[in-house]
């Protein structure tokens, strides 16, 4: 396939609002939206699939905006479906193009020819990507410190199990900003946190902090919030107000 994969009146691969130039907090929300590009129809699902958590981080723009606001903080999100490709896994991961999520067959996924590969890592992976690593190769120059906030939301239930945590604190291998911010909701009363869950980082499987903070050694925390907490403007406010006061605090400690 050599035709573009996203008609001149569809959305950009990724949405960017500037923060503070004084502000060190840099968002990035990597399942924003459900959108699938015209040119691949549905994929196959119906309307309610793509609507579901298969689909996108329900709740996550909503907070990652909240959050900064709140923080004066730049904000990259992408635009389409972690279902045409998801920008956090490596390409090469079978996870990249998923034929099946959780246990709901992706049809439009099932033989994807090697150019339409390429063709979606090159029109929606690297541009969104690319805008990231500009972000921060400008705020390096300009010498503005960075601390990599990435937004996601989880289920409440995942195949028919109940998950207990109300947020989840994920990182790899450098705990400067995850150790204190753990400690810190410790004293938030009647709320389950998961250290590392629902979901581990993983260097095999996450893209995002591995390639833009991992590597760039830039403090960084990964925040997970159950999407039913979310999906209100009310539960975005509230828990970006949340995030914001321990972050504040969990960087102070963390320098």
């Amino acid at each position: 396939m050599t035709s573009s994969l996203l008609s001149a009146d569809e959305p950009p691969p990724f949405g960017f609002t500037p923060g503070s130039v004084t502000s060190p907090y840099f968002i990035l929300c990597d399942h924003a939206a459900p959108r699938i590009p015209r040119a691949l129809g549905s994929l196959g699902l119906a309307a309610s699939d793509l609507e579901r958590h298969i689909g996108w981080d329900i709740g996550a723009l909503g907070l990652a905006r909240e959050l900064a606001h709140i923080l004066d903080a730049s904000l990259v999100w992408q635009n389409y479906s972690r279902l045409v490709i998801d920008c956090n896994r490596p390409v090469e991961s079978p996870e990249s193009i998923v034929t099946k999520s959780e246990d709901t067959t992706i049809p439009g996924n099932l033989t994807v020819p090697p150019a339409e590969v390429e063709r979606r890592r090159a029109e929606i992976f690297e541009p969104y990507h690319a805008r990231i690593r500009r972000e921060l190769d400008e705020r390096q120059a300009r010498g503005q410190s960075s601390v990599l906030i990435f937004v996601h939301t989880f289920t409440p239930v995942f195949r028919n199990v109940t998950r207990p945590w109300h947020a989840g604190v994920l990182y790899l291998n450098d705990t400067r900003l995850a150790k204190p911010l753990m400690a810190g909701l410790q004293t938030e009363q009647q709320l389950h946190i998961g250290d590392n869950e629902p979901y581990a980082a993983n260097a095999l499987t996450d893209y995002s902090l591995v390639e833009h903070a991992e590597r760039r050694g830039h403090l960084y925390v990964e925040l997970e919030v159950r999407q039913d907490l979310v999906t209100s403007a009310a539960g975005q406010k509230d828990w970006a107000l949340r995030w914001a006061r321990l972050l504040e605090e969990s960087r102070r400690a963390a320098d």
